[in-house]
């Protein structure tokens, strides 16, 4: 079996050494790892050129505006019978190749596998953020996979068969999204899809709350663009109750944030007081889980994040979904240097 590396880049001059670095540290090795220069105009050509032929690179003269079209791009010059996704801001886990390798070996039906998705330290936003990917995953998506409805193979911790992929699998560039985009197109065609939560990628969260903000305006803005193109996988009941929890919830959960003061402000106790009491409680047990006392110690963060969380759920469903606007491009959030 021979396994490539897909990674696209775009002005990834502070984290793309790091990102190839740990490719080549796997501990089962990569027959391939392909960097797709996205137009990039930072240092990303010159730090490419350095490791020369231990990894192949191939460029864009322009840059695309979104991950999927250099992701297409990139599958052309893709050898490898399984090929992993990832991002030129996140690094693999050093064990991530050879445990992908024993999945699809041992499950020749096996489509894609999921990996598992941990936030690099820097401060109190990404704590928030690793505690996020705790309750997401460990909890969540553990549930999802046993309902066989997995909802995303993460953009930064995927990987596929390539064949299926190039069947099943079109790159039509109409979402934000292109990783939920993916994960729905497989199910739709009833491909298995596996979570393994060993099979580990570390990616950088947003710093800064206007980076975080645009960043989940990408992902629920795709969210709500993929309900709408793949809305005929509520035909089957165990997905519509899924994604009915995801999003139904979801828009009554943030409208009872904003709208409970004002129906009565004289109770907003009633309501955040537990809710306080449930996000350290949270806290305690992220630190626990992850040996990390700043999980705990910025646990009331967390509330802060679940505000922007809800504002900007609330904004992209009356932008997609009520009034319809389109939008295929982001911005990439501000990163720090990875060393």
């Amino acid at each position: 079996m021979k396994i490539s590396i897909l990674i696209p880049c775009h002005n990834e001059e502070k984290s793309i050494a790091y990102c190839v670095g740990a490719c080549l540290g796997q501990s089962r090795q990569p027959d391939q790892i392909l960097v797709v220069d996205d137009g990039s105009t930072d240092e990303s050509a010159k730090i490419l050129a350095e490791f020369g032929d231990k990894i192949e690179v191939v460029r864009i003269p322009y840059a695309s505006g979104n991950k999927s079209y250099a992701q297409e791009f990139g599958l052309h010059f893709i050898t490898g019978d399984i090929f992993v996704a990832t991002d030129g801001d996140s690094f693999l886990d050093k064990d991530f190749l050879k445990i992908v390798e024993a999945d699809f070996l041992a499950q020749p039906e096996l489509a894609a596998v999921s990996g598992y998705v941990r936030s690099l330290k820097n401060n109190w936003l990404t704590a928030c953020r690793e505690m996020d990917y705790l309750v997401g995953q460990d909890l969540f998506k553990a549930a999802q996979s046993s309902m066989n409805f997995l909802f995303v193979i993460p953009g930064c911790a995927g990987a596929f068969r390539t064949a299926i992929f190039k069947q099943y699998v079109k790159f039509d560039h109409d979402t934000l999204t292109e990783d939920l985009d993916f994960t729905y197109k497989l199910h739709f065609n009833r491909q298995k899809i596996q979570f393994n939560p060993k099979v580990i990628s570390w990616t950088q969260d947003p710093f800064t709350v206007r980076s975080y903000a645009n960043q989940m305006r990408r992902w629920y803005g795709g969210g709500w663009q993929n309900l709408l193109k793949h809305f005929r996988l509520v035909r089957r009941p165990i997905n519509a109750l899924e994604l009915s929890f995801i999003y139904i919830e979801g828009l009554f959960f943030s409208l009872t944030l904003f709208l409970f003061p004002l129906v009565s402000f004289a109770s907003i106790k009633y309501f955040f007081a537990p809710y306080f009491v449930f996000i350290i409680l949270l806290g305690c047990w992220s630190a626990a889980k992850r040996k990390r006392f700043d999980l705990l110690l910025y646990s009331p963060g967390y509330i802060v994040m679940i505000f922007i969380n809800a504002w900007v759920f609330l904004e992209q469903f009356i932008k997609v979904i009520l009034l319809r606007q389109e939008n295929f491009i982001w911005f990439k959030p501000e990163r720090a240097k990875l060393r």
